[in-house]
């Protein structure tokens, strides 16, 4: 649809019908010195669209795409085949221009789709109950935590040194709001076992990672069983979906809530959104759990049916009492994840897992074969950290001019934390055996 402004003649139409003389009236109780005179500093002029259209061209140009060369960057954000056939299932009109299916009558194909993305969820997680997406894996996390507080009635969280930087930061920025304190553990490559010791009487949950923002693989069972012990509750968080198809899954691991982001299937990287947050619970937790639950039943003639069972933001007559405020789910992003998991299937998934893994083998093979490179993280998926014996930043930068888009600085997510020569380095099924040879090249040359 195209933007068709008003005429002089429509705003006076208008001004009239409500009584008033001008647009300045609506702005009577803003403070005169509040208001700004004049154009606002900085900004240009409007220009013509084609005018506009020329100069989003010359922005768009400077912008690298991940398919341009050996691409290493990870860090919740991974770079994966996505096939043809889910960008055309989700272009199709009748789910690519859906709204909230609040009226289940004429809404039944896109609540089957998010009947069939929680069963996926649920059985990835190996938890009990998914609900029908977050906005993406940090909100996810941000809101099991709140959640937690709300089922055990305390008000102390405890974050893991390993958990995502960003992650942790939306984090305490819902819990702090709401009146939790936030307790974040010192920044640690394995660090995930340090909250079995952190957990006392008064923690509402503990937040770890597998794998971590480093990429440690944890087994976190032993800090499930210490939580409850204590009587709280275990939120297992995971940035990589992939990774599901091959290490254990957090309701193996006695966790209550899971958390994550579901980008790496279905999605691609689309300059950093929209993703798709994950988010499952076990049974009993269910009627505290945030955003919205499809459910399946049958009609009055006994045909099966699917209908909106529970949306906790109860934003049509009982906001007051709303458990979340997560207001719509990613539905056209959580198609796609379904599409995708569709078209793998369980056997699939676990292919596509083998080829991760191995491929971060390689990669961490070559590199720690660099003299001066140490490879950091003791088990890993398909990213792990690496420490150089110069800067890493200038190491990046001196791998970009070779065309090499060679991992995340670990001080740009932790900054002051003395891991300036660290570098966060992932491989995808998309990473060559020619990708790899020359990364380490590469790096050998620099070093």
């Amino acid at each position: 649809m195209r933007y068709l402004p008003l005429t002089p003649e429509d705003r006076a139409s208008m001004l009239a019908t409500i009584g008033a003389k001008s647009v300045d009236e609506f702005y009577t109780d803003v403070p005169d010195a509040a208001r700004l005179k004049g154009k606002m500093g900085g900004l240009p002029d409007h220009q013509g669209e084609l005018a506009v259209e020329r100069h989003l061209t010359k922005l768009a140009a400077k912008n690298r795409s991940a398919s341009s060369g050996p691409f290493f960057v990870g860090a919740g954000a991974y770079k994966h085949h996505v096939p043809a056939s889910v960008d055309m299932i989700i272009q199709r009109s009748e789910f690519l221009t859906t709204y909230t299916p609040y009226q289940p009558e004429i809404a039944q194909g896109t609540l089957q789709t998010l009947f069939e993305f929680q069963t996926q969820v649920a059985a990835l997680t190996a938890m009990d109950v998914a609900n029908a997406s977050m906005y993406d894996g940090s909100t996810a996390c941000a809101e099991a935590a709140v959640m937690a507080a709300r089922v055990t009635r305390r008000k102390k969280v405890i974050l893991s040194g390993g958990l995502h930087p960003h992650y942790a930061a939306a984090t305490r920025l819902l819990c702090e709001a709401q009146g939790l304190t936030v307790v974040q553990l010192p920044v640690a490559i394995d660090g995930e076992g340090d909250l079995s010791k952190a957990v006392d009487g008064e923690t509402a949950c503990v937040i770890g990672q597998s794998p971590n923002v480093f990429g440690t693989v944890t087994d976190l069972s032993g800090v499930a069983s210490a939580a409850h012990e204590k009587g709280a509750l275990l939120v297992s968080v995971f940035t990589e979906a992939v990774s599901l198809g091959m290490v254990t899954p957090p309701g193996e691991m006695g966790a209550d809530i899971a958390a994550g982001e579901g980008q790496s299937i279905g999605n691609g990287l689309n300059f950093g959104g929209p993703y798709v947050g994950l988010f499952a619970c076990r049974e009993k937790l269910v009627r505290q759990m945030p955003g919205r639950l499809c459910g399946e039943t049958v009609d009055a003639d006994g045909n099966r049916g699917f209908v909106l069972t529970l949306s906790t933001r109860e934003q049509h007559i009982r906001r007051d009492k709303a458990t979340s405020n997560i207001c719509t789910n990613s539905g056209l992003c959580a198609l796609a994840f379904t599409s995708h998991m569709t078209l793998l299937g369980g056997k699939g998934l676990k292919q596509l897992a083998e080829l991760n893994h191995e491929a971060a083998i390689e990669l961490a093979d070559a590199l720690g074969a660099v003299k001066g490179v140490e490879v950091l993280t003791p088990r890993f998926f398909n990213e792990f950290a690496i420490r150089t014996p110069m800067d890493a930043e200038a190491v990046l930068a001196m791998l970009d001019e070779a065309g090499i888009v060679g991992g995340v600085r670990a001080s740009r997510l932790f900054p002051g934390d003395h891991l300036g020569d660290v570098i966060l380095v992932a491989a995808t099924e998309c990473t060559t055996a020619d990708d790899i040879a020359a990364y380490a090249d590469a790096l050998r040359e620099i070093i």
